[in-house]
């Protein structure tokens, strides 16, 4: 008897855990905390209750905004949380202060750290970015740096779905030491002359994962720095923009490198890069190696194959200098389309550290309906297959 009294308390127990496991989501609705669906009411005070009340709940939450626009500040949503499965379930628009100096100094304008098990389901983000802008072309230094829309640091399990980023006066979405980010049917707006506006930027962060996303923007549609590891990057079309580009690198003496990448099947529509590796031209430890670029379409692209070990811009801190970053391991595999210049293929590598185990294979580029060129520079390699422009490697 005593035995079977312990069986139907083990099973009492064990139907607890699995209720428990596939506990309802609890939803807090923003406009029943006071948030304003008119453009113009703040409604920052009712989105941070409505996270107060998720994270502090041991089930799983959803924090709802409905239709309609949301006016938000700069806000910082921090955990750790009691729960690790938040949705933000949004179907409406949320909107930045148009004038760009209540926020242009605030790093981000929506803010995640130390979160773990968040999702962002649908919505519209409006930086409202075009007036900072306008400020940085006409008065430069003046105006202030911009804030980035949707950023996450030190977080993990994280799932962007189905979401829209407008205009950002800076970054649309940064991912900083991160865990198992997952970006997915994300687009990205902002006009091909805004300024240091990326659309998805990445560093410092392992797993993370950028498939069927759409980023039309003013710099480079994904960014890739330092520290990056397995990074897995599918079915993305880019244009306007700068292209998908790992660095820049080697700006720090001592720095993590870039490694285990995949870019694969995507799309650079008028873009001033597509494949681009870039590094300061001056001592580092950092270095990128086992990239893989795979199923690449250009059309009229500027360059679309490029790796650029020489950067410095305005000439500061690295003239007279060479890169110390070595990049090493890194396959070009069916690239083809149009290049918008007579170079398609540009390797300028350190002469101290020079490129190795570059490999193309089966990459196709022409210029105007002719054959391309290629250049060279301190960079060791292999083919495969058809490859135009005629290697240089």
């Amino acid at each position: 008897m005593a035995n079977r009294r312990s069986l139907f308390s083990l099973s009492l127990v064990f139907v607890f855990m699995i209720n428990s496991a596939i506990a309802t989501p609890v939803t807090y609705n923003v406009a029943s905390l006071g948030a304003k669906a008119d453009g113009k009411t703040d409604s920052t005070k009712a989105f941070l209750s409505a996270w107060a009340k998720a994270c502090a709940s041991m089930n799983p939450s959803v924090i709802y905004v409905p239709a309609g626009t949301f006016f938000l500040r700069d806000v910082v949503f921090s955990g750790p949380c009691k729960n690790n499965a938040i949705t933000f379930r949004i179907a409406g628009t949320l909107v930045a202060p148009s004038d760009y100096r209540v926020i242009g100094n605030a790093a981000n304008w929506i803010f995640f750290h130390h979160v773990n098990g968040v999702t962002i389901s649908g919505g519209i983000l409006d930086g409202q970015g075009t007036a900072l802008w306008a400020c940085k072309a006409s008065h430069g230094k003046s105006c202030p740096s911009g804030a980035t829309t949707l950023g996450f640091s030190y977080s993990n399990n994280i799932v962007v779905s189905g979401l829209v980023s407008l205009n950002s006066q800076m970054f649309h979405i940064v991912i900083n030491d991160c865990q198992n980010v997952q970006m997915q049917g994300v687009r990205v707006s902002a006009s091909g002359n805004s300024p240091n506006t990326d659309g998805i930027h990445v560093q410092m962060s392992s797993g993370v994962t950028i498939l069927n996303s759409k980023i039309a923007t003013g710099d480079d549609c994904v960014s890739i720095g330092p520290g990056t590891s397995n990074l897995w990057i599918e079915s993305v079309a880019c244009g306007p923009g700068h292209g998908i580009s790992i660095g820049s690198l080697g700006k720090e003496q001592e720095e993590a490198g870039v490694q285990n990448v995949t870019v694969k099947t995507v799309t650079f529509t008028g873009t001033q890069n597509g494949l681009r590796i870039k590094s300061w031209g001056r001592a580092s430890t950092g270095f990128a190696r086992n990239i893989l670029f795979q199923h690449a379409t250009m059309v009229n692209v500027e360059n679309p194959i490029v790796i650029d070990q020489h950067y410095c811009p305005d000439n500061k801190g690295c003239p007279g200098q060479v890169s110390g970053v070595q990049i090493s391991d890194v396959t070009y595999e069916d690239i083809h389309g149009t290049s918008a210049t007579e170079v398609a293929v540009k390797f300028d590598c350190s002469p101290k550290h020079p490129c190795s185990e570059i490999k193309l294979k089966d990459v196709k580029l022409t210029y105007q309906n002719q054959a391309a060129e290629s250049s060279c520079s301190h960079a060791d390699g292999t083919t495969e297959g058809v490859v135009q422009p005629t290697s240089c490697l």
